[in-house]
C-alpha cells in the first residue's frame, strides 16, 4: 500500500483509494463534527436524522468521485405522497450542506423505525453533477426503491452511469451526537477512469472478487473511532498486490448564505415582485432552509 501523506485518516476527510490489477476505485469517509453541525440546525425526529445523516455520507462519496475544481455533485429525494416531501443534499468541494422537509403528523404516524417505502411513497432519487469542463450539467434519476437510499445510489449509478458499485453506510444516533460513516467501491472494467465503456458485467470475476472483499466491512468498523480510514482499506484489501490511497478534501459545512448572496438574487427580480415581498419595515425576510437562519435584506 502506497500513500502521500503519513497522518491516518479518522474523520472529516474522504480517504480514496484505487486497486489497480482490478481496475476498481474506492472512496471511505466517516463524518462526526460536520455532520453534527448541519443536522443541528434544525430540530430533526430520529428517523430524518437518521435519513438525512445517510444522505449527507452518500454526498460526501459521490462528490469526492469529482476532480475538477469547482464541480458540484446535488442529491435530492422527493416524492408526493410519502410523509418526506423533499430531502437535499449537495457537496462543492468538500463543502457539505443537507435539508430535510417533511409532515410531522405523518411521519409519526409510522412509528419510530420507518422503512424508505413508507418515508417516500413512489419517489425518486436525482443526482445532478455540475462539472467545471467541457460536460456542464448532466443529471441521473432512479426510483426510490430497496431498503436504503445508499441501494437507491447504486442503482443509479448500474442504470445511469453503467458503472458496477458497492456502497456501505453506518450510522449511530445513541447519545446527543450522530455520527455516521461510508464505503463506495466502483469497477472500471475498461480500464483506467475516463476510457468509454464497452460492456459493463455484475459477474465480472475482477468485481465479484472486489465486492466480496467489499462487502465483508462491518458497520462497527465503519464507525469506530480508534480506527482510521487507511486501516479500514488496508483490513479489506491487504492481500492485494498493489492498493494506492490518497487523502481528499477536508469536508466542512457549506452553506452559502450571506447577505450579499440574497441581494444579487433579489436583484434579478423585477421591483413590482420585490415590493410584494417588503414586511412593515421595507425588509425583504429570507429564511435559509439549509442553515436556519433569518436574513432581512434591504432591497
Amino acid at each position: 500500500m502506497s500513500d502521500n501523506d503519513t497522518t491516518e485518516t479518522f474523520s472529516g476527510r474522504v480517504l480514496g483509494f484505487t486497486l489497480p490489477q482490478h481496475h476498481a476505485r474506492g472512496r471511505a469517509v466517516r463524518l462526526d463534527d460536520v455532520l453534527d453541525e448541519i443536522l443541528k440546525a434544525h430540530d430533526y425526529p430520529a428517523p430524518i436524522t437518521h435519513l438525512l445523516a445517510e444522505a449527507l455520507v452518500l454526498t460526501a462519496l459521490v462528490g469526492s468521485l469529482l476532480k475538477d475544481d469547482g464541480s458540484q455533485v446535488t442529491m435530492q429525494a422527493q416524492t408526493q405522497a410519502g410523509p418526506v416531501r423533499l430531502l437535499v443534499c449537495d457537496n462543492r468541494g468538500g463543502e457539505l450542506r443537507g435539508y430535510a422537509q417533511f409532515d410531522e403528523e405523518a411521519l409519526a404516524a409510522l412509528g419510530a423505525n420507518p422503512s424508505l417505502t413508507s418515508l417516500f411513497g413512489e419517489g425518486y432519487l436525482a443526482l445532478t453533477f455540475d462539472v467545471a469542463d467541457d460536460r456542464g450539467r448532466y443529471q441521473g434519476i432512479v426510483p426510490l426503491e430497496g431498503a436504503s437510499l445508499a441501494e437507491a445510489c447504486q442503482s443509479y449509478f448500474f442504470q445511469s452511469e453503467q458503472v458496477p458499485t458497492l456502497i456501505r453506510v453506518a450510522i449511530s444516533t445513541a447519545g446527543d451526537n450522530c455520527r455516521a460513516a461510508g464505503l463506495l467501491v466502483q469497477h472500471l472494467p475498461e480500464g483506467e477512469e475516463g476510457r468509454e465503456r464497452l460492456h459493463t458485467r455484475f459477474d465480472h470475476p475482477e468485481w465479484e472478487h472486489v465486492a466480496i472483499l467489499a462487502g465483508s466491512l462491518k458497520h462497527e468498523e465503519l464507525l469506530d473511532p480508534s480506527l482510521s480510514l487507511e486501516g479500514i482499506t488496508w483490513r479489506l484489501f491487504h492481500e492485494e498486490q498493489d492498493v494506492r490511497v490518497f487523502t481528499g478534501p477536508i469536508l466542512r459545512r457549506g452553506c452559502r448564505c450571506s447577505v450579499d448572496h440574497y441581494k444579487k438574487v433579489l436583484a434579478r427580480f423585477p421591483e413590482e415582485d420585490r415590493q410584494d415581498m417588503r414586511n412593515d419595515e421595507g425588509e425583504i425576510v429570507v429564511d435559509c432552509a439549509f442553515c436556519s437562519r433569518l436574513f432581512a435584506i434591504a432591497a
